[in-house]
């Protein structure tokens, strides 16, 4: 018998206006999703989520959020309401398999020190590839540059079961993020600054800053749908991604190497805008233009989120972006 056994483990999905998410996707969480307690959180949908539910899952807890707080928020309000031991935080465009918690659950009991753990994600459209948002569990780069084993920038790998592993990580996917509430609580959560993207990176850095393991469990497999909420070809997705990226370095990185990396990162990012000025896609350049003038009006009060960082090694590749441009280097084993 698990020690985490049923309502030790909730999983919580976020809703906006995703009705037909919810049609799509909920019946395979409800369907093997035994050894849990299932939440939906409602960020004030305008559709007919709320009815939906209401009628055709009435054993699924509803939480309705008073407005759209967006990811961060939206999780930070509702997950006060849940008291489970664990949270399993699932968007509403995954579709789970069956006795996908197991392996999670034998992690969690075996391993006290791990306290995020992230499944394998594959792409529900092509279910023999990895999945961009998550793939086979995240790294960063000196630079704050996120990558995936399975996927770096827009090179997705094809599922051979290279990453049937269970390996430690430095940071594990929102699109399904399994965490100890205790860790969440600790580390008061998401940050509501963010709105949305790359808060998951922010939480794991504070998690490892603070020594605590984040994991990827192959042997726990989930299918992510992806863009549901902001299509890669978003401006507002540019943005929020640009912005997020320099709040998260300003707040995790060791003090000697603020300035130095925060400087060197907004030079990437210009270069990152002149290309997409020459390429035509103004919106974009003109998404990192927001993005670093909201980062500047951000920064006093991210600067004071800072806690004390005990220097330690955080990135495995220098820069991704010469790997990965220069170097050629297109696929996770060739970058070691």
């Amino acid at each position: 018998m698990n020690n985490l056994s049923k309502n030790k483990i909730a999983i919580v999905i976020l809703n906006w206006n995703g009705v037909s998410l919810l049609e799509k996707f909920l019946p395979s969480i409800v369907n093997y999703s035994d050894n849990a307690t299932i939440y939906v959180v409602d960020n004030n949908s305008t559709d007919t989520s709320v009815s939906f539910l209401q009628e055709y899952f009435p054993t699924v807890t509803l939480i309705q959020n008073q407005e759209n707080y967006g990811f961060a928020g939206g999780y930070t309000v509702a997950l006060q309401q849940v008291q489970e031991e664990i949270y399993a935080l699932v968007n509403s465009d995954i579709e789970v398999t069956e006795n996908w918690l197991q392996p999670i659950i034998e992690l969690f009991d075996n391993e006290p020190e791990t306290a995020i753990i992230q499944p394998k994600i594959l792409d529900y459209k092509n279910k023999d590839y990895f999945e961009y948002a998550g793939a086979g569990g995240g790294f960063i780069d000196k630079f704050g540059y996120p990558f995936c084993r399975g996927r770096i920038f827009t090179t997705i790998e094809k599922d051979n079961k290279q990453y049937d592993d269970t390996t430690t990580v430095f940071w594990a996917s929102g699109a399904c993020f399994f965490v100890r509430k205790s860790v969440f609580q600790e580390l008061g959560g998401f940050d509501t600054d963010f709105f949305a993207h790359q808060e998951e990176i922010d939480l794991c850095w504070r998690a490892f800053n603070a020594n605590y393991t984040i994991k990827y469990c192959g042997k726990s497999t989930v299918f992510h749908l992806g863009g549901a909420t902001l299509e890669a070809s978003n401006p507002k997705k540019t943005y929020l991604n640009f912005r997020n990226s320099l709040l998260m370095l300003v707040k995790n990185l060791p003090a000697k190497l603020v300035f130095q990396i925060v400087i060197f990162r907004l030079i990437l990012d210009g270069i990152a805008g002149v290309r997409f000025l020459f390429l035509g896609n103004f919106q974009h350049f003109m998404a990192i233009l927001k993005a670093h003038f909201s980062f500047y009006v951000m920064l006093p009060k991210i600067s004071r989120k800072r806690v004390k960082v005990i220097p330690k090694k955080y990135f495995s590749v220098s820069s991704i972006v010469l790997d990965y441009y220069w170097a050629k280097k297109h696929h996770f084993k060739d970058l070691f």
